[in-house]
């Protein structure tokens, strides 16, 4: 039986991020990975789905701009961009895996499940080790309170279709369901958002998401709220979602994207001890679990930051210094932003919108509307706008919301300078590239 200094449980980003600088601090290192290797994000998440936006970033782009000086409409072909996709992701899983490998770190293939707190199987392999580090991810969420909920697909089907339907529903309101919903449309499918009641994506403010919205609205997709459904069923070759209240709705292919669920309930992790809950595997400030040599970082761990791959890439930087002892601080998290990709996009960082409006006397907010803007003139942005949170006592910059075709570029600028202390004087102080969106914000 190999024994290791540490094992990691999870090949993504974040399990890859923390495996190389252990190896390079001269511990014994192994990876565990059941499915593919390079995680969600690479392989079925954030990075094939930005592949397919840049093709509707491009056919909007180009409608915007008809008639001044664009004449013809572009049109996108799915199954040349799904093909595209494939060349972005099929390669990830294999040198992900032997880039372990030529690094002379062990990697095993298959289900990890703990016998005891040192002592981990691995279908019919069992290692042992100092350390455990859980980094297993999420998967797409099941609704099963409907009927025939098996007939629904999840977010992973939906990046691997070969040809898009015309006609799709995404049950569901939250980030997968607006973004999926802004490339289908884009690229030409009739696409429904039914949610189970008024408030979808909960996480930003509720006039942002109204004007995303009525942004999602003019390009053709319909938004049904407060639907709870209760059931599918084919209908000649299609299927027919209905809520049991008058509700009915018949579309071609019909997806759940309704958030996602930790892999956290196959790892045998009640039998030493690990305390989870409904949000995943519970950390303290250090990562440590409820037992003294595991810890857990990344989409897992349940936690109220958002779930991001760079969130993990930075907790897999901390546990590389906290396992290797070069430092005994708890892990500290700068701002992080967070983005509704599509056309047009979303953007948070810092303080919350609604906290600022709670406690005015404490924040003042600066909205601006900036199609009229050159950089978003130029673009012909339909819809651009943003709110900037001063905390008045310092000065400081420590909140945005921004709407635009541009707001993951915005948003970046904005976490930057609250990062660095936030002080409005620091934008006008700096010579920018212009004109872009980081000169504009001398405007605000």
């Amino acid at each position: 039986m190999k024994k290791y200094d540490v094992v990691i449980i999870g090949a993504g980003p974040g399990g890859l991020g923390l495996a190389y600088p252990l190896k390079e601090a001269g511990l014994e290192v192994a990876v565990v990975e059941e499915n593919l290797w390079g995680g969600t994000c690479p392989n079925r998440g954030c990075d094939p789905k930005k592949v397919l936006l840049a093709a509707v970033e491009a056919k909007k782009q180009n409608q915007y701009l008809l008639g001044n000086g664009i004449k013809n409409e572009t049109q996108i072909d799915w199954p040349a961009l799904m093909q595209f996709e494939k060349t972005f992701t099929d390669p990830v899983s294999k040198s992900s895996r032997s880039g372990l490998t030529d690094a002379q770190i062990d990697v095993y293939d298959g289900h990890a499940e703990f016998i005891d707190q040192h002592t981990l199987k691995i279908d019919q392999t069992t290692i042992t080790s100092e350390k455990f580090v859980i980094a297993t991810g999420q998967r797409p969420g099941r609704l099963t309170n409907i009927e025939n909920q098996e007939m629904m697909q999840t977010s992973t089907d939906f990046l691997k279709m070969d040809h898009l339907p015309n006609e799709l529903a995404l049950v569901g309101g939250g980030y997968i369901a607006f973004e999926l919903a802004m490339i289908a449309s884009g690229a030409g499918a009739k696409v429904h958002i039914i949610h189970h009641n008024q408030r979808p994506l909960k996480a930003f403010p509720k006039a942002y998401v109204d004007d995303l919205i009525d942004q999602l609205k003019t390009q053709g997709v319909e938004v049904h709220l407060g639907i709870d459904l209760k059931r599918v069923e084919p209908k000649d070759e299609r299927f027919e979602l209905s809520d049991g209240q008058g509700f009915k709705q018949i579309v071609d292919q019909v997806f759940v994207t309704a958030g996602r669920k930790p892999n956290d309930d196959s790892l045998n992790l009640e039998k030493i001890g690990v305390q989870t809950d409904r949000g995943g595997i519970v950390v303290n400030e250090y990562l440590e679990t409820s037992v003294d040599n595991i810890y857990a970082m990344g989409d897992v761990v349940s936690k109220a930051l958002p779930k991001l791959t760079p969130v993990s890439g930075f907790e897999a930087r901390y546990l590389a210094k906290k396992l290797t002892n070069a430092t005994q601080a708890a892990i500290d998290y700068p701002a992080i932003p967070t983005v509704v990709y599509g056309m047009p996009k979303l953007a948070k960082v810092g303080v919350e919108l609604d906290e600022a409006q709670q406690h005015p006397e404490q924040y003042e907010i600066k909205t601006a509307e900036m199609t009229e803007w050159f950089t978003y003139r130029r673009l012909q942005d339909p819809f651009a706008k943003i709110s900037v949170i001063h905390e008045k006592s310092s000065g400081k910059i420590v909140g945005a919301i921004t709407m635009s075709s541009e707001a993951e570029h915005l948003i970046n600028d904005l976490t930057m300078i609250i990062n660095q202390g936030g002080l409005v004087d620091q934008i006008n102080n700096q010579i920018l590239a212009y004109p872009t969106e980081a000169s504009d914000l001398g405007y605000m």
